[in-house]
């Protein structure tokens, strides 16, 4: 059967969101190959270069990225409308992605999921571990979680979790050979586990409030990791000091595996909230996601 103009655009789509024919293939199910030659047959049509092809990645051209843009909301649109049909049928179905990250998995999504997945067995889930910022939009993703402090104004969000905090944390073995600090100066003559920021590529400053007094402080050790569950672990190694989110750390303070520091330097950060574009139509099984990851206080 030929291929349409709508099945070509759809393709066209998800190559320019994934920025590679391997994982768009997947999505759509059919081969890199296939798609590779579908995407030259509708360059050829248009008689414009639409995606720039090298040996490591896809990216789109000027041409590309306009078409991207102008078409994308209308599939958007389509899709939430097809999907939104399931409310004629007797349980919620579909698809739901969303961009998280890997602590949150454990954390939030976890015990969840447990009696989510039993309740609605139409229903898969796909989370995309992600420690930085993420387009959900041109990532095709249904929604994403972040801090209510870190929200965009042109989404709808829905609290999924309490207010927390950072805690500074170390194993026993570690100060069997240093004193811990009583300050957050102190750490400069401390091993720390760095955490390098996704999105902007520098390490984090560990942050600290006392006395309506900020401070920021940057660290130095001979560990660095992109995610926060590495970081966790270097300390349980008892590699050096850590800044995790004091509901990781819990556990294994309650256990005496790790000792907390510089407690009364924490600063509270507000909870985690499931976020998602005003204009998207929700389908039912995206409603009964958000109604089951809603924070009850």
């Amino acid at each position: 059967m030929a291929r349409s103009p709508f099945d070509d655009m759809q393709a066209f789509l998800a190559v320019a969101r994934e920025r590679s024919f391997t994982r768009a293939a997947a999505r759509l199910g059919v081969t890199p190959s296939a798609l590779s030659h579908a995407m030259k047959g509708l360059e050829e049509r248009l008689g414009l270069r639409l995606l720039s092809r090298t040996t490591r990645s896809v990216s789109t051209t000027e041409a590309g990225e306009r078409l991207a843009r102008s078409i994308g909301p209308h599939f958007e649109q389509i899709e939430a409308e097809i999907a939104a049909l399931s409310d004629l049928r007797d349980r919620p179905a579909g698809t739901i992605r969303i961009s998280c990250g890997d602590s949150l998995v454990e954390a939030v999504f976890r015990p969840m999921l447990r009696t989510f997945l039993r309740d609605y067995p139409d229903i898969t889930v796909e989370l995309a571990i992600s420690n930085g910022f993420v387009d959900i939009v041109a990532q095709g993703l249904d929604a994403g979680v972040r801090l209510g402090e870190a929200l965009s104004k042109d989404m709808i969000a829905v609290r999924i979790g309490p207010d927390w905090r950072f805690t500074v944390v170390a194993a026993p073995q570690y100060f069997e050979r240093r004193d811990p600090p009583l300050t957050p100066q102190d750490l400069t003559n401390h091993q720390c586990v760095n955490l390098r920021l996704t999105t902007a590529g520098g390490l984090y400053a560990w942050e600290f409030r006392k006395d309506g007094r900020d401070l920021n402080v940057r660290v130095d050790g001979q560990l660095i990791f992109n995610s926060i569950l590495p970081v966790l672990g270097a300390a349980l190694d008892g590699h050096g000091l850590a800044y995790v989110p004091e509901y990781m750390a819990r556990p294994h303070i309650e256990r005496g595996d790790l000792i907390e520091v510089l407690s009364d330097w924490s600063i509270t950060w507000q909870g985690y909230h499931l976020y998602y574009p005003n204009r998207r139509h929700p389908s039912p099984a995206f409603a009964a996601l958000v109604n089951a990851l809603r924070y009850k206080a």
